[in-house]
């Protein structure tokens, strides 16, 4: 006997919301994995190893040789520039890694979707209100909280990993627009074929340097972010972005309990508060956005 349409949609969400929070568990063992190599090689060995692997094992599972779909695309340069900047934001996000706590890149990382509200007007023609505006600055200022730039506590590398966030935001813009267009499969696909080819000349230094168990952190480190995004992809396409996006920030208490128990690190008061800060702002936007979808739908003209 058929479900009823909303027991259907239930279980839809309880499978989303499943898989959001395998995919940001696995980011947080990605993280982890780049950090403890960090020790001993250089980041973009590192992020060489990572997209290598992603390609490796995903040409394993799809069988690319009986179908080549997943390396099929109708916007090739697109496809470049997306992967490209993906790549920057995983030099990035190594780099920083180094000499930063994982909580701190990620409570950093969080600010993306913020970024991608303000770039959302310029580059993919939507109405950005003042409200929303007004939650991208408060979001912002969260983001300061967790840095405190002048008071001699913000290191560095902050910067690096504001990189990182500002790269990641571009590729979060270009996969919104190309989503339509493209299989998801070479979504997936072509961005890490990109880091591979990239940072190529990083191969021999990165494969000779590998001891021991590293090999197998070296794999890992593709398996977390291949499994990751196909685990993020399918979530959102089986449930709605305003159920999943609470369950992106399940990714810091990840982050606390594996630095903890792998680098003994404790992140300070004024992580947890910018977190919380810049948690908040996202999870306003994301309101906005889904009654501003709601009101499209009944017909009615939208407050941006």
């Amino acid at each position: 006997m058929p479900l009823p349409p909303a027991s259907t949609e239930a279980g839809a969400n309880l499978r989303g919301i499943a898989l959001m929070v395998l995919a940001v568990s696995l980011f947080a063992c990605l993280d982890t994995s780049a950090k403890w190599l960090g020790a001993t090689m250089p980041s973009i060995e590192i992020a060489w190893l990572r997209y290598f692997f992603h390609v490796l094992l995903l040409c394993l599972f799809l069988r690319v040789w009986r179908d080549l779909s997943p390396f099929k695309t109708r916007h090739p340069w697109m496809q470049i520039i997306r992967g490209v900047t993906l790549l920057l934001s995983t030099c990035f996000n190594f780099w920083a890694l180094k000499y930063l706590q994982l909580a701190e890149t990620s409570a950093i990382m969080f600010a993306a979707p913020l970024m991608v509200t303000a770039l959302a007007g310029p580059l993919l023609g939507e109405q950005v209100g003042m409200r929303r505006w007004i939650a991208v600055g408060v979001g912002f200022v969260g983001v300061l909280v967790v840095l405190r730039p002048g008071t001699g506590a913000m290191h560095w590398a902050a910067i690096l990993s504001l990189c990182g966030m500002v790269n990641y935001s571009f590729y979060i813009v270009l996969t919104r627009r190309m989503h339509r267009t493209e299989n998801s499969l070479s979504l997936l696909m072509l961005s890490a074929l990109v880091g591979v080819v990239v940072l190529s000349p990083a191969a021999p230094g990165a494969l000779m340097r590998l001891e021991g168990w590293q090999w197998l952190i070296a794999i890992l480190l593709g398996f977390f972010g291949a499994v990751g995004h196909y685990a993020l992809t399918v979530a959102h396409r089986i449930a709605n972005a305003s159920t999943l996006a609470p369950f992106v920030y399940a990714q810091m208490v990840w982050m606390i309990l594996l630095g903890y128990f792998i680098f003994h690190q404790v992140p300070d008061l004024w992580t947890f508060v910018g977190t919380a800060i810049i948690a908040s702002a996202g999870l306003y936007i994301l309101h906005r956005e889904r009654v501003r979808g709601q009101v499209i739908a009944q017909g009615e003209t939208p407050t941006p």
